[in-house]
C-alpha cells in the first residue's frame, strides 16, 4: 500500500478517517522504478474502536476483517481477543449480517480469478485493447477526457482494467470483497493503480471524492442490486459521474434453465461446484463456443461459466427500472451507453 492511498481511506463502519499503525515497509516495483511502500500495518478509526490489517500491501477493510485475518491480528495487537469480543458484543447483528452475506460471495469469485492467466488468458474475451475501449465506452468517456481524473472500480476482479486505467494516466482506486485483489497488486506495475479489499454495500472510500465510480457487473452480485447502488454512490463527487454495469433479463429458454439450475448448484461447496461444472456444464460450452467459432481458451471459458453459475446472487434489470436509481438520488444526463446479449451500461452525471 502506497501512503498515499491512506488519505482516501474511510472506516467502512463509521466513515471516519483511518490512522496507521505500521508494522514492516517493503519495496515493490512501479513503472520500471522501485518504490516503498507500507507492507504490513494495522488501520485504526478516530476511536480505535474498529482496526482493520494491511497484510501484503493490500488494506483489508472489510467490516468483518477482524475476524477473516484472527491470525495476523493476534500476533500483532496484544489485546486483539479483548477488542474482538467488544466489537462483536457491541455489533453483533452488523458483524452477523455480513458475514451471513459475503461468505459464499467471497468465496465463489476468489475461485473464479484464481484460475486466471495474467499472461495467457483474455477478461470477458476482450484483450487489452479491446477492455480500455469498452470502458470508454461504458463511462461515455475518450482517452482525453477521461485522463487524469480520479476513478473508483467498485469490484476490481483480476485488477487489469485498472492497470490499463493507469497507463491512461487514470489514478484509479480498485476494490474488490475476494482475495482476487490479491493477485490483483501482485500483478500491477503502474503506481497510479492501487488496490483494496472492501465491500460494496460498505465502501471503505471517502465520500464525495472521486470524479467516476464505475461498477461493472457487480451490484447484481449482491443481495439488493438498488442498495448496493445506493451505498456505491455518495463516493461520487458534486458533477462526476457514476456508471454501472447490469444483467437484463431475456427471452432465452436456454438462458432461464440456466438460471433455475444455479438456484441449486449456487449452494454447494465452491470446490465441488467447479469439479461439477468441468465436468458437465464445459464439455457442452466448449463444443457450442467452437462451432460458434469462439476461441477462447478452457480457463476464459470456466471463468464464463463460474461467473454465471456461482454467485449466490444473480440479478437482471431493465435500464428504464435503473434510471429510476439515479434520478431518485439527483443524478442527470442519465443513459444507456451499451447493450448487449447479456446486459447494459447506464452512467448518470451528480447534480451540485
Amino acid at each position: 500500500m502506497q501512503e498515499k492511498l491512506i488519505s482516501l481511506l474511510r472506516c467502512p463502519v463509521t466513515r471516519s478517517p483511518l490512522s496507521l499503525q505500521l508494522i514492516s515497509r517493503s519495496t515493490k516495483i512501479y513503472n520500471g522504478s522501485t518504490e516503498e511502500i507500507i507492507w504490513e500495518g494495522i488501520l485504526f478509526n478516530d476511536d480505535k474502536e474498529w482496526f482493520y490489517p494491511v497484510i501484503e500491501g493490500i488494506p483489508r477493510l472489510l467490516v468483518e476483517s477482524f475476524i477473516d485475518y484472527a491470525s495476523f491480528l493476534q500476533a500483532h495487537l496484544t489485546d486483539y481477543a479483548q477488542r474482538k469480543n467488544e466489537l462483536e458484543k457491541k455489533h453483533n447483528k452488523l458483524i452477523s449480517y455480513v458475514v451471513k452475506k459475503n461468505r459464499r460471495t467471497k468465496r465463489s469469485f476468489g475461485q473464479e480469478w484464481k484460475i486466471f492467466d495474467y499472461q495467457k488468458d483474455k477478461t470477458w474475451d476482450a484483450d487489452k485493447h479491446g477492455m480500455m475501449e469498452r470502458f470508454l465506452k461504458e463511462t461515455g468517456e475518450n482517452s482525453s477526457s477521461v485522463k487524469g481524473k480520479l476513478v473508483f472500480d467498485a469490484g476490481c476482479g483480476n485488477g487489469l482494467l485498472n492497470e490499463l486505467m493507469a497507463e491512461a494516466g487514470i489514478t484509479v482506486v480498485g476494490m474488490d470483497l475476494s482475495e482476487s485483489v490479491v493477485r490483483a497488486f501482485q500483478n500491477n506495475q503502474q503506481a497510479n493503480a492501487m488496490f483494496v479489499q472492501g465491500d460494496i454495500q460498505f465502501p471503505p472510500l471517502a465520500a464525495g471524492s472521486f470524479d467516476l465510480v464505475h461498477c461493472s457487473g457487480v451490484l447484481i452480485c449482491t443481495n439488493n442490486t438498488e442498495y448496493s447502488f445506493s451505498c456505491i454512490e455518495p463516493c461520487v463527487k458534486d458533477g462526476g459521474k457514476l456508471s454501472v454495469w447490469l444483467y437484463h433479463p431475456r427471452k432465452n429458454l436456454s438462458h432461464n434453465i440456466s438460471n433455475f439450475l444455479r438456484k441449486f448448484t449456487s449452494r454447494l461447496p465452491i470446490k465441488l461446484q467447479y469439479y461439477l461444472y468441468l465436468t458437465t456444464i464445459f464439455p457442452i460450452s466448449y463444443v457450442a463456443k467452437r462451432l460458434k467459432g469462439n476461441k477462447q481458451n478452457t480457463r476464459e471459458m470456466m471463468i464464463d461459466i463460474l461467473d454465471w453459475f456461482s454467485p449466490e446472487y444473480r440479478w437482471e434489470h431493465t435500464p428504464d427500472e435503473a434510471k429510476t436509481w439515479f434520478l431518485k438520488r439527483n443524478y442527470s444526463e442519465v443513459r444507456t451507453t451499451t447493450k448487449d446479449i447479456f446486459g447494459f451500461n447506464i452512467i448518470g452525471i451528480k447534480n451540485k
